[in-house]
Formats: C-alpha cells, sequence, structure tokens
C-alpha cells in the first residue's frame, strides 16, 4: 500500500483549477508523462481498496462451535455415547454440524461487500498522459493524471475539475441526490462546503448523464469518498443480533440447570438408598433431557420458514438472525429516493393562465400516432382557452427535449431513456397526446442552444412542418424573425394586448423556438406571457405573479421548469443564446416531483400503531425531504422544526445529538458520517435501528444498523452485501410487513422455547420428587430420553410457524435487552412445569399406591408425561388468550404433530416387541383412565390461570 495521496491544507473544492493542477504538479494540457506516472504509482499505490485478509473457513466454523449452547450440545452427545445411545449422540452432532455449515455459509455472503466495492471501482479511463489520450485501467490512475469523461463514463476516481461542457452527473449511489448534479469547473466553493453541493468535484463510482468534462485526479483508492466508505466497512464489527445473545444467555442458564439437576439428583438418589450405576445413568439421561437439544435446529428451521414467508412478501433474508430482529424494531431510518418514493420523476403540476393544473389526472398515455386523449377531468375542467395553454405547454416541453421515450416489443408499455427530469415532462405530454415521435415529425428540430448549468436553460429551433402561407399570423409575425415581436410589444403596451390570439400566432408561425429552464432564467429573457389566449406584455406585475406561482411549487418540494416560445418567420442564424433567447412569450411552469409511494402512507401509520417510529434520512435538499415526509404522514408535527440537515449535524457534538434524536423525524442533505451517527446516536438510546439504503454511501450504516435492509432494485452491490436482508420491491412498506413477520416468529420462538422448557421442568419434577419421596426412580434412562425426544422435536416445531395471534401490530416493540424469559414466561414455566411433573407423580404414586409393581406405575409415568405434554402444547398457543379465542384447530400442523408424536408414545406402549426394550407392561382399564384424566387436565388448569391473569390486568388497567 502506497502513500497517501496529495492533500492540500485547503480542500480541493476550494481551489481553483490551476491552483489545483500546480499543486498536483500536473500539465492539463498534456497531463503526467509515463516516467512520472510509474514513479507516482510506486508512491501512491494502485487505485483500488487494499485487501484485508479474509477469515478461513476454519476460523468462521470455531466461531460457530464454540456457542455456549452448542458446546453443550457437544457434551450431550458425548454423555449419549456413554450411555450407549448411539442414535442419540448421531442426531446431536448432526445438529452442530448443521447449525455450522449455515452459519459459515451466511458469514461468507457477507464477505463479497468489500469485493463488489472493488468491482465497481475498476472501470476503464481515458486519460490523457504525455499530450496523448490513452485507455488505461482505472487501477493505474495517479494523482495529477488528466482524465476525460463523457455522457456514461462511470468516474474512476475523485477528480477537480479543470473543464465542463453542459456537465451532469449521477451522485445518487454516494450522496443520495434524486436527481442528476450539474457540474461546474470554474467555481471556487467554501471549505466547508457538503460533499453533496460540491459542483466542481467529481466522485469515484457516479456516473456522467449528460455532457463532457476534463479533470485532473485529486483522490485514488482510499483516499476517494468511496474509498472513505469502504475504510467504514473493513472498521465495523458485526455484532450479535439479539437473537444471539438471548440464545447465548439461554445456552449458560441450560447449562447451569443441567450440572445442578445431575449432582442434586445423583447426591439425592444415593442418599435415599438407589444403587450406584442406575442413580449415574438416571442424572445423566436427565441431564441430556433437561437441555432441548432441538433447540438450535427448530430455531433454524423456524428462521427459514420465516425466511420463505418474508420473501413471498418481498423481503430477503441473508442471515437467518436478522427476521427476528426485525420484531424488535423500534425505529425505521428510512432512504427516501426509491423507499419512500418511486425513484422516478413525475411531473404533477402545471401553472397556466394564472391557473394551477393537476397533471396527474392526465390519464394513459396515448399511442405513437393515435388520437390525442382528452376525456380525462383535467380537461373537462379547463376551459378552451386554459386547455390550449396546457397543450403548448405540455408540446413545448416535450420539444426542448433531448429524452426519450422507447416503446418496448409486443406493446409492453414504453421506458424512458435520458434525463429523468426531462422524461417526466415527455410523459406528461404523452398522456396529453402528444407523443414525442409524433410532435417530432410535425415540429422537426433544426436548430438547438445546448443546455448550460450556468444559463440554466436551453432552446431548440423547430420548423412547423403543415404550417402554410394562408394561416400565417401576417405582418407582425413576419417582424418577428427579426426582433420585430419586442417592437410589437413596445407599440401594443398602451392597448394591453397584442392583436393576434396567442394559439393562433403559435400553430400559424412557420418557425417555433422553444426554451426551457429554471423560471428565474426563463423570466430573464421573456418579454410577454400567453394569458387570456392572447399574448400580453409581461410587466413587473405579471413578472410577480409567476414568480409567486414558482415559489408555491417550491414549497411543495417541485422542481419548476419555465417553458416559453419564440414564434418565427424565418430561421436564425446563428443560433446563439443572445441572437435565440430573447423576446420570448412564457407559456407556463411546470412542477416536477419522486413521488411517493402510495402505500407508504399506510405502512407509517401501522408503524406508528405498532410503535416504531419511522425517521427519514436522505442525501437531498431539505425542502424536498420535508414536503415528501409531510404527504405520507411521516412528520409528526412542528414542521421545519423537525428537520436537521447535515451541516446542522456537523455543528452538534455526539451528546447535543443524542439530546434531539427523539425529536427530529426528517435528516436532510446528510454525507455517510451523518448517517452513520444517527444510528448510533439511537442505539446508544436504547432503540434497535433498521434501516435502509440502497446506495454505497448507505454501507456503513446499513452494517452498523441493527437490522440492514438494502435496496434490490437500485441497490448497488456494495449496499446488498453490507445488508441483513435486501427489499426485491425496494419499498417501504415492506420494511413494516417484515417488522410484522419478526414479531411474529419472536413470538413463536418464545412459544416453543416455552414449551421445551416447561416439559423439561416437568421431567426434573417427576424424577426428582420421586426420589425425594422415596418413591425410586419413576422412568429409566431410555424412558426419559424417548420423552424428551417424541415431545421436543414436531410439536416444539409446529409451535414455531402458529399463525400469528390479532393485534400483534398493535403492541409496542419488546425492550432491546428483553430475553425469551420476559412478560412472564419464567413464572409460566415454573407452574406449569411443576403442573406436569406433579400430573405424572400423582398418576404414578397411585398406581403404586395401588399394589402393583414399580415396572407398571413406571409404564403409567411414561403414558402420562408424554401425552400430558403433548396435550400441553396447545395451552402454549397463546399466554394471553383463551384456547376457544386462538381456535383450537387453526394451527394444522400443530394438530399433525400431536397425532404423529402421540401415535409414536402408543406404539411403544402397546407393541410388544417395543414394549420390552423400553421396559414397560400392559396397563388396565381404570388406570388408562386415569392417565387420561392426567394427560388433559394442564388445559383446563391453564385456562384457569389465564383467566385470572386476565382479569387482574384488567383491574389494573381500569386503576391506572
Amino acid at each position: 500500500m502506497g502513500d497517501a495521496a496529495p492533500a492540500p491544507s485547503t480542500p480541493w473544492h476550494a481551489l481553483a483549477p490551476e491552483e489545483a493542477c500546480r499543486r498536483l504538479e500536473t500539465d492539463p494540457q498534456r497531463g503526467l508523462s509515463p516516467t512520472e506516472v510509474e514513479a507516482r504509482l510506486r508512491r501512491f499505490g494502485p487505485n483500488a481498496i487494499p485487501e484485508a485478509p479474509g477469515r478461513t473457513i476454519w476460523a468462521m466454523a470455531w466461531d460457530q462451535v464454540r456457542e455456549p449452547l452448542v458446546l453443550i450440545l457437544i457434551a450431550a452427545a458425548v454423555i449419549s455415547v456413554a450411555l450407549g445411545e448411539w442414535s442419540d449422540a448421531f442426531v446431536i452432532l448432526a445438529i452442530v454440524i448443521l447449525n455450522a455449515v449455515l452459519g459459515v455459509t451466511q458469514e461468507s455472503r457477507a464477505e463479497h461487500a468489500l469485493a463488489a466495492l472493488r468491482e465497481l471501482m475498476h472501470p476503464n479511463a481515458r486519460v490523457l498522459r504525455g499530450g496523448h489520450l490513452v485507455d488505461v485501467n482505472a487501477r493505474e490512475l495517479v494523482p495529477g493524471d488528466v482524465v476525460l469523461v463523457e455522457a456514461g463514463s462511470r468516474v474512476p476516481a475523485d477528480l477537480r475539475l479543470v473543464e465542463a461542457a453542459n456537465l451532469q452527473a449521477d451522485e445518487a449511489p454516494l450522496t443520495g441526490e434524486s436527481v442528476p448534479v450539474s457540474k461546474e469547473a470554474a467555481q471556487v466553493l467554501p471549505p466547508e462546503t457538503a460533499v453533496a453541493d460540491r459542483t466542481n468535484l467529481l466522485y469515484m463510482g457516479t456516473v456522467i448523464t449528460y455532457g463532457r468534462g476534463v479533470g485532473v485526479v485529486v483522490g485514488t483508492g482510499l483516499q476517494t469518498e468511496m474509498g472513505r466508505i469502504a475504510a467504514y466497512l473493513r472498521q465495523e464489527e458485526p455484532e450479535p443480533t439479539p437473537l444471539q445473545r438471548r440464545l447465548a444467555e439461554l445456552g449458560k442458564v441450560l447449562g447451569g440447570i443441567a450440572l445442578g439437576v445431575v449432582v442434586v439428583v445423583f447426591a439425592v438418589g444415593l442418599a435415599r438408598g438407589e444403587p450406584l450405576l442406575d442413580m449415574f445413568m438416571t442424572a445423566v439421561s436427565l441431564a441430556v433431557a433437561a437441555i432441548p437439544e432441538g433447540l438450535p435446529a427448530i430455531v433454524t428451521i423456524v428462521l427459514a420458514l420465516g425466511v420463505q414467508r418474508m420473501a413471498a412478501r418481498q423481503a430477503i433474508v441473508r442471515r437467518l438472525p436478522a427476521v427476528e430482529t426485525l420484531g424488535a424494531a423500534t425505529v425505521i431510518a428510512s432512504d427516501k429516493t426509491g423507499t419512500i418514493t418511486q425513484n422516478r420523476m413525475e411531473a404533477v403540476r402545471a401553472w397556466i393562465e394564472g391557473v394551477v393544473v393537476d397533471l396527474r389526472g392526465l390519464g394513459q398515455e396515448s399511442r405513437p400516432g393515435g388520437p390525442a386523449a382528452r376525456h380525462s377531468g383535467v380537461w373537462q375542467s379547463l376551459d378552451p382557452v386554459a386547455a390550449a395553454a396546457l397543450e403548448w405547454v405540455l408540446r413545448g416541453g416535450s420539444l426542448v427535449n433531448d429524452g426519450r421515450l422507447e416503446r418496448l416489443e409486443e406493446d409492453r408499455g414504453w421506458r424512458a431513456v435520458g434525463d429523468p427530469t426531462e422524461t417526466a415532462i415527455l410523459a406528461a405530454a404523452a398522456r396529453a397526446g402528444f407523443w414525442p415521435e409524433d410532435e417530432h415529425r410535425r415540429f422537426p428540430r433544426i436548430g438547438e442552444v445546448p443546455f448550460e448549468s450556468r444559463r440554466k436553460r436551453m432552446s431548440t429551433l423547430h420548423r412547423n412542418a403543415p404550417a402554410g402561407d394562408e394561416s400565417s399570423p401576417g405582418d407582425e409575425v413576419a417582424a418577428a424573425g427579426d426582433g420585430g415581436l419586442s417592437a410589437t410589444l413596445t407599440r401594443s403596451a398602451g392597448r394591453g394586448s397584442l392583436a393576434w390570439p396567442g394559439p393562433e400566432l403559435l400553430a400559424g408561425a412557420p418557425y417555433l423556438l422553444f426554451t426551457k429552464g429554471s423560471p428565474e432564467s426563463v423570466l430573464s429573457r421573456c418579454q410577454a406571457i400567453l394569458r387570456g389566449g392572447r399574448v400580453e406584455p409581461l410587466d413587473e406585475q405579471a413578472r410577480q405573479e409567476v414568480m409567486e406561482a414558482n415559489a408555491a411549487m417550491a414549497r411543495d418540494a417541485l422542481r419548476v421548469l419555465a417553458v416559453a416560445v419564440r414564434p418565427l418567420q424565418v430561421p436564425l442564424e446563428p443560433m446563439r443564446e443572445e441572437v435565440a433567447e430573447q423576446a420570448l412569450v412564457l407559456l407556463g411552469l411546470v412542477g416536477l416531483i419522486d413521488p411517493p409511494r402510495p402505500e407508504v402512507a399506510e405502512a407509517v401509520r401501522v408503524s406508528r400503531r405498532a410503535g416504531v417510529r419511522p425517521i427519514m434520512i436522505t442525501g437531498d435538499h431539505r425542502d424536498t425531504a420535508t414536503a415528501i415526509a409531510s404527504q405520507v404522514g411521516l412528520m409528526r408535527s412542528g414542521g421545519t422544526a423537525r428537520v436537521l440537515t447535515g451541516v446542522e449535524l456537523d455543528r452538534m457534538s455526539d451528546e447535543d445529538l443524542e439530546r434531539v434524536v427523539e425529536d427530529v423525524d426528517v435528516y436532510a442533505r446528510v454525507t455517510p458520517e451523518h448517517k452513520l451517527r444517527v444510528v448510533e446516536a439511537l442505539k446508544r438510546r436504547g432503540h434497535v435501528v433498521a434501516v435502509t439504503g440502497d446506495g454505497v454511501n448507505d454501507a456503513p450504516a446499513l452494517q452498523r444498523a441493527d437490522i440492514g435492509a438494502a435496496m434490490g432494485i437500485t441497490g448497488t452491490d456494495v449496499a446488498k452485501g453490507a445488508a441483513d436482508m435486501v427489499l426485491a420491491d425496494d419499498n417501504f412498506a415492506t420494511v413494516v410487513a417484515a417488522v410484522s413477520e419478526g414479531r411474529t416468529i419472536f413470538e413463536n420462538i418464545k412459544k416453543f422455547v416455552h414449551y421445551l422448557l416447561s416439559c423439561n421442568l416437568g421431567e426434573i419434577v417427576t424424577i426428582f420428587g420421586a426420589i425425594l419421596l422415596g418413591l425410586g426412580r419413576p422412568l429409566t434412562a431410555i424412558q426419559i430420553l424417548w420423552v424428551n425426544l417424541v415431545t421436543d422435536g414436531l410439536p416444539a416445531l409446529a409451535l414455531g410457524v402458529d399463525p400469528p395471534e390479532p393485534g400483534l401490530m398493535e403492541r409496542p416493540p419488546r425492550r432491546r435487552g428483553e430475553g425469551v424469559f420476559a412478560g412472564g414466561m419464567a413464572w409460566r414455566d415454573a407452574y406449569q412445569g411443576l403442573m406436569l411433573g406433579a400430573l405424572t407423580l400423582a398418576v404414578y404414586s397411585w398406581v403404586l399406591s395401588e399394589g402393583h409393581g414399580i415396572e407398571r406405575a413406571r409404564t403409567a409415568a411414561f403414558a402420562t408425561l408424554a401425552l400430558s405434554q403433548l396435550v400441553h402444547a396447545f395451552n402454549i398457543r397463546s399466554s394471553r388468550q383463551s384456547l376457544v379465542q386462538v381456535g383450537p384447530l387453526s394451527n394444522r400442523w400443530l394438530l399433525g404433530a400431536f397425532a404423529i408424536s402421540a401415535a409414536l408414545e402408543l406404539v411403544v406402549l402397546l407393541w410388544p416387541p417395543l414394549a420390552g426394550v423400553f421396559g414397560v407392561t400392559p396397563l388396565n382399564g381404570p388406570e388408562w383412565e386415569g392417565i387420561l384424566l392426567a394427560t388433559f387436565a394442564p388445559i383446563p388448569i391453564v385456562e384457569a390461570v389465564k383467566a385470572v391473569e386476565r382479569a387482574v390486568a384488567r383491574r389494573r388497567f381500569a386503576h391506572e
């Protein structure tokens, strides 16, 4: 790795182009010499991100194996081998290996993030070296190289522009800017200018959308803005998810329980005179049963099934534990462009004849050559004069336009090609019946003055093909070819209007020059305005009216363009701005916006009801972000008081940010560092943060967040590699749906953990209670393992796919540190485990009291413990609602699991070959009646406790 590229004390954007070249010791006319390039390449190193040493498969596997619960499973396998239970040992080890493989696979996928970034950074570049233009690999660029870029080029390094001709760059992957940014070489900006506003720089990885330029390399590799982001990615260590932390805690708890069970049961059994070998085998078997060895496998399967359901809802999960993490989210920090909005510009409003027109009601696009669409409510609401003016605004906007609408094959619609602002106007014109191809055939372009960011406008000259001599507006129009319109306006000032109607003037003129650009720029070249169907002088009052209409659109975050026309009798020669762009007639204004997705507003409402706060973090302008946030209901109240910009964040310390982060709904004009600071401030406040993003600039925040969701359509490979989840439809509503799915999965995980622990506790109570009471060993080692196998498998898995309870998204999110025992689960585990153990002990002691032998009593206990646990699974479906409210038949998977597991238990009890293996004996009718009574007793007992808990909760709520 070479030295850092030279950085002046004054930032590059604050230096003039000549001064930047002087400090880099380069000639913008000839570039660097080959010898100098070699020297600088040795000094600074290649234009690439240095590759960090990759983790080996063995290192990844070791991280998976050393988890506490996995270590306990390995110990359980060893114990099972000691007991001669080879099949049980094989199953446990298979679970360990499966988890390790899945974990390693998920981790190795995450390693693709930096590889994708390196791939993104290595296009070819056209470079001036020694006076010759050559194509080189971008890796070979060095500071001081002179690089040429043009429309379609990917910028190969950070460049200080020295020349720019109509240059625009798409910086959305870096800054989040929703529209291309105009670039100017001559500008010298203040040192504190934000990255998104440095219009004299080009950044690595961005794309040139228009024009051409020449720039000198000022940053390569890690010294670029992209490189700085990559450095963040390398520094960030992934944190364990809440689920991973809780399972690790559970593993420690269960390990302690298992050890305590072995010691206490073994000691008490010996004290009661039980044989040493029998007590050793019983204690060890109970220790194996006390650990729900199926827990990791069931968690994996439940999460995998959740992944399938989420994929059907357009959310593709890359890391299984991330599914559950979404359910704990308290904040969704969403990007704007493409997530809350549709990532396309749309012409939504026009101002003509002093009237505001909603362009969204124009209807569907017409076919090329087809009739004009004039049946929508927009046209019916306009008088003929305003309708004619709107037609010319849309027609003119589509003609003074370099975009294209291309029809797709087999009549499958069309696609826009070009600048999104221009194609949005084309789409609006097409909906009005002015298909671009048809219009260009009628009004062929014969000259142009290209767009320049200095002028902020462009003009095109068109011949009116169908016009005839008889439709000519007369001598006054003929004079317009040499500036006669200005003279006519002067002569007509006293009359208040010109002699000819406006639309007739346009339809009859042999030539038309259209101008489109910023309202201020176009208005400065206008002398008249189309009003009341006539061309009238543009006096100061009219100018003020236009600017007020412009300001009203801007307040609604619309990007406003003005459209003007100049009717001509003869073509202009030459086509220069000082000749062409004068004596214009203002036709009207067009307002454009990247519209919000229609489903986002409801998703925002759902998330708020669920106690999840949505916020917007975007690189776009403050006004645009605020307006969009208000439209979708994301702004709670207070307007701009609840918006922070990147400049304001720069003036705040981390402590200041942490104090206000709860009150801010929108962060605008932010950099990757700002986004990281916001995420970290929220996490310090105890929030579980979900972050959405699509660009390279979003990758650090995606990785740092509790859950990162990248865009699948517009997202870069870097963002997808750093994220936990990819949204196939780039939709904010999909994130909210994923939160709902995550909550369901966590509740189901709690259900089967609760089921496993209460059942295992019932086994412990049964054995420990019998020995403590001097009733001998109620179960043999193989019976304990069989009960564990039958009850811990299918029923637990069926609970893992239980349908969501009603009102799940009406509850507040659980606390960040909340474990699986929260919400009274520890109490329920305790009393329900005691209940299962007491019922089994009651049957066991009753059979003994009837004078039957120990084997018959064990058989009854064996049947009662297994079957009562299977029935108890139906109690677990809700800790709040009764079984009737939940619906006892609504989980068909649990019904199937109950039937299969009960059948397996009955086969062992009733089929003589297996009965002998498990040491069971036939039971009589009264004994089966007692077993069935104890088997179904958990349902009314738990229902009674739930009813008491609900009554207490209602009383507490009433007092509050």
